[in-house]
This record gives C-alpha cells, structure tokens and sequence, in this order.
C-alpha cells in the first residue's frame, strides 16, 4: 500500500512529456508480455495486471491534467 502512494506521488510531480515516454515504455513491455506468452516463454504471468495497472494510472494523471487544463 505504501508502494502505491510513492507511484502516485511520483506521476504527478512527472511532466507530461515523462508520462507520455513511461506509457509508451509499458505499453512496449505489455507487447512482449504477450509475445513471451503465445511462445510460451513467459514465467510471471503476474506482470500482466502491473503493467495493465500502471498504464491505467498513468492514462488517469494524464485525464486529470487535461481536464484541469480546460477549466
């Protein structure tokens, strides 16, 4: 739990353009995670949820500052 609130703290102190490269890296791995599976090489299938988890948190600080940019 105390994990979380250290990502959290950490997405929104990161620029956007940092956002952007860390999604892009984890969408990048998320791809190989599937790969590694359908060649039946992948060991942790555990990594999946994070990397899912962690591409939905960025997505939501992103939402976030483009919404409290608009206002």
């Amino acid at each position: 739990m105390n994990d979380l609130k250290l990502l959290r703290s950490k997405l929104s102190t990161e620029t956007i353009e940092e956002l952007y490269k860390n999604l892009n890296l984890l969408k990048k791995e998320l791809f190989n995670l599937r790969f590694q599976q359908a060649l039946g090489e992948l060991k942790n299938t555990s990594r999946f949820s994070l990397v899912k988890k962690s591409i939905a948190r960025i997505k939501t600080e992103l939402t976030k500052r483009s919404n409290s940019e608009e206002y």
